[in-house]
């Protein structure tokens, strides 16, 4: 028995095999019946696997068109190849900034623009809507419009064009009241699309884990960028990477090592004294050439230059190109390390641009309270008239019908528009930043290529190795500002109406300018940093500059008077007045009640700060489950 046990287990090996192979072959017929079969069943088959495979092309296909329907996907993905997502990510940004802007577009020229000219009173009905007699002899000057003097002041562009209504056309449309929603609706949606946008970037995650965690493994891991397809940005990143180990191996020596703190504190508190001195000079700067512009608007326009119409916005556009690399020249004493150098210079430059733009407010708000005092007293030489005009008719016609006045639009009394001339002045500070931006790549990209280019040959050093070199894109810079146009837009769309249609188009140029000028101009970095952790720093920079933005509208809408003769609100002690008005005249009473208590700020203050408590530890269980996952 024990001598056909060998036997026996062979047998048995074998009886497995074929049991097996042939549960192989049933299944490859089952599997491949048509093909093996004749007539329709063979037919039936083949016409499945051709109707398989024609939907494989038709979704490859449709994804292939789904991806060409996104707006500048393809110049995108060129700029990545070339340069990395770190430039990308800058576009990427622009994009989703065009896009936001484009619905803020429609909210306004939907509800306010298109409501008015369709069925508000035409052109030169009413004085709001008429050029004065003494401004219509250069109304039409290139000079003039280009400033948003003459028909430009007068138009749907600005506040003081639209009218106090209650209601217009035969739709009825309540334009005062959809005027300050829309005001309203524009930081609320941008607020909902901010917030969506940082919470999806946290969920997506990012690299992962602290910047002092782990380091070497980090960059061991996740420091290539697989996006690169060029191979000048392939072998910078490659010596990125590998200076990065470089400069970790020598932080951690540096760590172990003494050195002389009390000289390392002094030159860094130093230069942030004298950074603090630029910000300060800067502030001064921008509130002397407002107060010097007050000055100027009593003055008569030929009396003065081009370059004292526009400096306000001279001197903001100079002061955002010169003080940036000031502060990097100073931040040479700190000796930061680059990533650390790199957060200081943008904490900086953002604090730059805020304080700038806040003095600028605090000055418009200077004149605006001085055209407050002389619109009051207008107001009152103009109803002083009107009851002189009534009294003299009553008593030489000897009736008590009293026919209005009859006055040309052109020639009535009107006063300053206060609105108006602070939707102006946006208008100018935009405008002045798009000739500055581009001006900017044009003669510090294009025109410094071209010598590099082309000089190259007949200079004494290397001009593409060194001084001056060919530029790379300021990631950084541009990010910035970007969001500071976007707080300009934010604060300046209740009082010019226009400013985001002219915002959507500077964008628009933007998008294809710069791309332009990146591929044809610039250089890839010679450090590649991957964009993954900028993208909700730059989002929360987006979300302070909203509410910062949201605060001087507030001030104006619940403190400040509406001119008397121009704008949806004139008439109204308030402008929220439009509002009670409405919940008075077309609501329950109970509900004047309910919005009485809703208004409270005692109530709005705990809300916002329990809004911002709910977020905080939204975000610490967000942080305390990544550091458990890993």
């Amino acid at each position: 028995m024990t001598k056909d046990l060998p036997f026996l287990q062979c047998r048995g090996f074998l009886d497995d095999w074929k049991t097996k192979k042939v549960l192989d072959a049933q299944l490859f017929v089952e599997k491949f019946e048509g093909a093996l079969g004749k007539g329709k069943g063979r037919r039936l088959y083949a016409y499945k696997v051709m109707m398989a495979k024609k939907l494989i092309k038709f979704n490859r296909d449709f994804d292939n068109f789904k991806t060409a329907c996104i707006p500048w996907e393809r110049k995108i993905k060129e700029v990545e190849s070339h340069f990395g997502s770190s430039v990308a990510s800058y576009f990427i940004f622009l994009r989703w900034m065009y896009g936001l802007n484009l619905v803020l577009f429609g909210f306004m020229f939907g509800l306010v623009v298109i409501p008015e000219v369709l069925m508000g009173l035409p052109y030169g009905s009413i004085p709001r809507k008429t050029v004065p007699r003494s401004e219509q002899a250069r109304a039409m000057d290139f000079s003039v419009l280009f400033d948003f003097g003459g028909y430009c002041k007068y138009s749907i562009l600005f506040y003081g064009y639209y009218n106090n209504k209650r209601t217009i056309g035969l739709l009825k449309f309540r334009l005062p009241l959809s005027y300050l929603l829309v005001g309203f609706g524009i930081f609320g949606y941008s607020l909902m699309v901010v917030t969506r946008t940082m919470a999806r970037n946290a969920n997506e995650g990012g690299d992962g884990a602290e910047d002092g965690a782990f380091i070497f493994s980090w960059k061991l891991f996740t420091s290539w960028d697989y996006l690169i397809g060029n191979p000048e940005t392939a072998d910078n990143k490659y010596a990125s990477i590998t200076t990065s180990f470089k400069e970790s191996i020598v932080d951690e020596q540096m760590n172990q090592k003494d050195e002389n703190v009390h000289l390392r504190r002094f030159l860094r508190i130093l230069a942030n004294l004298l950074i603090l001195c630029s910000l300060a000079g800067s502030g001064y700067l921008i509130y002397y050439v407002v107060r010097r512009s007050q000055d100027f608007a009593q003055m008569d326009d030929e009396e003065l230059s081009w370059f004292d119409k526009n400096e306000v916005e001279f001197v903001m556009s100079l002061l955002g190109l010169v003080c940036p690399p000031l502060f990097e020249t100073i931040a040479e004493l700190e000796d930061y390390h680059p990533r650390i150098a790199l957060k200081w210079q943008l904490g900086r430059i953002f604090a730059l641009f805020l304080g700038n733009l806040y003095t600028f407010l605090f000055a418009l708000f200077d004149e605006v309270q001085g055209k407050l005092e002389r619109e009051k007293s207008i107001k009152n030489a103009t109803e002083w008239a009107l009851k002189e005009y009534y009294a003299n008719y009553t008593a030489f016609h000897n009736t008590t019908e009293l026919p209005p006045p009859h006055i040309d639009p052109a020639d009535a009394i009107r006063g300053p528009c206060w609105e108006t001339s602070v939707g102006i002045e946006f208008m100018r500070l935009t405008v002045s930043d798009i000739q500055v931006s581009y001006l900017t790549i044009l003669i510090g990209d294009f025109l410094r290529a071209i010598a590099v280019r082309f000089l190259n040959y007949c200079w004494c050093w290397d001009l593409e190795a060194g001084f001056p070199s060919y530029a790379e894109f300021d990631i950084s810079g541009n990010v910035l500002g970007l969001i500071f146009n976007q707080g300009m837009i934010w604060m300046g769309a209740f009082y010019a109406p226009g400013l985001v249609g002219i915002n959507v188009l500077r964008l628009l140029s933007s998008m294809y300018y710069q791309c332009w000028a990146v591929m044809s101009c610039n250089v890839p970095h010679r450090r590649v940093f991957k964009a993954s952790r900028s993208n909700n720093f730059y989002m929360g920079l987006l979300l302070l500059v909203l509410f910062l933005s949201l605060m001087p509208v507030i001030y104006t809408i619940m403190t400040l008077s509406p001119s008397f003769d121009c704008g949806p609100f004139s008439g109204k002690e308030r402008m929220y007045d439009v509002i009670i008005e409405t919940i008075d005249r077309d609501l329950p009473s109970f509900m004047g009640t309910i919005f009485g208590y809703v208004s409270n700020p005692g109530l709005i203050i705990p809300a916002v700060l329990l809004m911002v408590s709910f977020i905080t530890e939204a975000r610490k269980e967000r942080r305390e489950n990544i550091c458990a996952a890993s």
